[in-house]
């Protein structure tokens, strides 16, 4: 007989045994409707068995009733990263599963993103700092951390990394921090990148995001666009992931498991010998120290392509401060005020 270990999403640490379906069709990376307690569930295989768990009689153990998938959605370099999040975030195996993997049960048709299905050349130039930080991120070195300022042309950077890594042959997961920017990006990756691009947010209907997951893992898409989830695409050949406003608390679940994409994506990419390349004017308190001690390459942008002056910054004590505006702060006011009447039109 054949025996699978299953997994729930509920918090437990263990796994559960069940007999082979009467179809034959049971494997590891799919998914499975159950008897567990007095109803089905829906369940995650994670392996497989020739005789019973120790200590359990053969004649306890249940059948699976049905296949909820005909092809794995899942495979071991993800049961592997899923193993990790549930040790390193004290949470169940299932539990780690269930935030990986979307929960549809029927796939559906999905047009994905219009555009040609080439990569479209780019005729921009890039400045001087850009071309150098662009050169750095082909190097061996796997942790990049793009740091500049507004208006300094981070996303094209972001966008030339991940078309080198499509022209290598690899894929590319490019994560944004809320589902309102992903509609942005994605726009701005359709025109660069055709239907070799995917999107993944939990604004999609969990059919829709099944189709786009079966999309990704069939190589179909190799560039994926979205929020913290992404980080789980099922991409062929994982290249390049990008976290652009890395600092963003948004990339922080606040469910279980509590993972944080930025750590997930650096496990992920440790484990695949992908680059993990991010970005922002603002980095966030571990970014900033990693850089600092050398773990991660920092390369800077400190000009705006757009030219114009960087504003000025002026450190004033609060010490003594009546009410909550400082002295030089409203007479800053009352001279903007003074000298553009109109602002108050705006203000008001």
């Amino acid at each position: 007989m054949v025996y699978f270990d299953l997994v729930f999403n509920i918090p437990a640490n263990r796994t559960f045994s069940y007999l082979i379906d009467e179809k034959g069709e049971a494997d590891i990376g799919k998914r499975a409707m159950v008897p567990f307690g007095r109803r089905d569930c829906l369940a995650f295989i994670t392996g497989r068995r020739d005789s019973p768990p120790p200590g359990v009689k053969e004649d306890s153990i249940k059948k699976i009733r049905r296949l909820v998938d005909s092809e794995p959605i899942f495979d071991e370099k993800d049961l592997e990263l899923a193993k990790w999040m549930a040790g390193f975030y004290f949470c169940s195996l299932g539990k780690a599963l269930a935030a990986m993997i979307p929960s549809g049960r029927r796939a559906v048709v999905y047009p994905g993103l219009a555009g040609g299905e080439d990569i479209t050349d780019v005729p921009l130039d890039l400045s001087e700092e850009q071309q150098q930080a662009l050169d750095a991120i082909t190097t061996p070195h796997s942790l990049f951390y793009l740091y500049g300022i507004t208006g300094s042309g981070k996303t094209e950077v972001f966008l030339r990394s991940a078309e080198a890594m499509l022209k290598e042959g690899r894929s590319v997961i490019y994560l944004v921090p809320e589902i309102s920017l992903t509609h942005q990006t994605a726009e701005l990756i359709e025109k660069r990148f055709g239907n070799a691009a995917a999107t993944i947010h939990s604004g999609m209907s969990p059919s829709v995001r099944l189709s786009e997951w079966m999309r990704i893992r069939s190589g179909e898409a190799r560039i994926v666009i979205g929020p913290r989830s992404a980080v789980f695409a099922p991409v062929k050949d994982l290249g390049l992931i990008i976290i652009d406003e890395e600092q963003d608390g948004s990339y922080k679940s606040g469910n279980t498991p509590r993972y944080h994409a930025r750590q997930t994506a650096m496990k992920r990419c440790a484990v695949e010998k992908a680059r993990l390349l991010m970005g922002s004017a603002t980095p966030s308190a571990e970014a900033w120290k990693l850089m600092r001690e050398g773990q991660i390459k920092r390369l800077d942008l400190t000009s705006r392509l757009s030219g114009g002056h960087m504003p000025q910054v002026i450190s004033v004590s609060l010490e003594k401060t009546e009410g909550c505006l400082e002295p030089l702060l409203k007479d800053e006011i009352r001279r903007i005020v003074l000298n553009y009447p109109s602002i108050l039109y705006i203000i008001l």
